[in-house]
């Protein structure tokens, strides 16, 4: 097999869970991109820098997850506006003069996710955020894009809610903050119009029993950005409530798809890879185990089981 003439990868740790390369590569598969490789490495924080320093001009970027999304910040040499308003960089794109561009495609993915479960007809007026991280402060930024001013961010602790409230500063909104245990969130999440939990997988749990005996109106939508171990507790409830569900696989698919595009500057397959990542969701629930880097293959397509 002849060398890769452009390059990527997805970096975090732990990362041998990441379903970016099912993502990423069956894109380049549709997209006839053969010279096109896509990988996976477990670097953290500390090794970021020293990664950094070894690309060459093969590489055109890189997918960032956790604990990354911070520390990348101050190590790209341009950081996107977005980027810099939420103050989490998930993707860095390598310029031909090797500069490297931080950018957020997360904002991307909440927004897509929420436009493509929404009626023409129906707009979100009232959010709830769940969470104080950097996914909530890039939903913030969504929400903005969607129109949406009047939000409440529920934190676990609102004293480690400080990056969803710089981002808020930055982004010029001032949204409410309360804790998870405050006694109006049950009719906070019975009267939103949009509730976004973005807590790591069953954090929310316990927010699940506030639905029990209520019915929710059908326009009314949930979006868990957990994607494994679906549906989670939350999303069950308020199915069973009668509101509409954004599964979280939608915000993985739609934000992988617009890396895709600034990587490569041809607009993502989207279908192609929502059935390859739904497929591979499949396989891993139905086998509990994550592939090796060696079990997922350059250029899987559409259908390909893996992790």
């Amino acid at each position: 097999m002849a060398p890769a003439s452009r390059r990527a990868a997805v970096l975090g740790h732990p990362v041998a869970h990441s379903l970016s390369p099912v993502l990423h590569r069956t894109a380049y598969a549709a997209l006839g991109l053969a010279d096109w490789e896509y990988q996976l490495h477990d670097v953290d924080e500390d090794a970021l820098a020293a990664f950094l320093a070894g690309l060459d001009d093969s590489w055109a970027g890189l997918s960032l997850t956790m604990p990354l999304k911070q520390v990348s910040l101050a190590l790209a040499d341009h950081v996107e506006p977005l980027a810099e308003v939420v103050g989490a960089v998930n993707t860095l794109l390598r310029s031909p003069g090797g500069l490297l561009i931080g950018a957020n495609t997360d904002v991307h993915g909440i927004a897509a996710s929420l436009r493509e479960v929404s009626t023409a007809e129906y707009r979100y007026r009232r959010a709830v955020v769940v969470g104080g991280g950097a996914t909530a402060s890039s939903t913030l930024a969504a929400l903005g894009e969607l129109g949406i001013h009047d939000a409440v961010v529920l934190a676990r602790s609102l004293a480690r809610a400080g990056a969803v409230r710089r981002a808020a500063t930055r982004m010029g909104v001032q949204p409410q903050y309360l804790p998870l245990a405050d006694p109006s969130v049950p009719d906070l999440l019975h009267t939103a119009d949009l509730v976004v939990l973005t807590l790591p997988q069953h954090a929310a749990d316990p927010l699940a029993e506030h639905l029990q005996g209520h019915r929710l109106r059908p326009e009314q939508v949930l979006l868990d950005v957990v994607y494994a171990g679906w549906p989670t507790a939350m999303a069950a409830a308020w199915s069973a409530a009668g509101g509409a569900i954004a599964p979280g696989y939608l915000m993985l698919l739609h934000q992988a798809g617009e890396q895709v595009r600034l990587m490569t500057g041809h607009e993502a397959p989207v279908e192609a890879m929502r059935t390859a990542l739904l497929t591979a969701i499949e396989d891993r629930a139905a086998t509990g185990r994550t592939p090796t880097p060696a079990e997922v293959p350059e250029g899987s397509g559409p259908g390909f089981p893996q992790g």
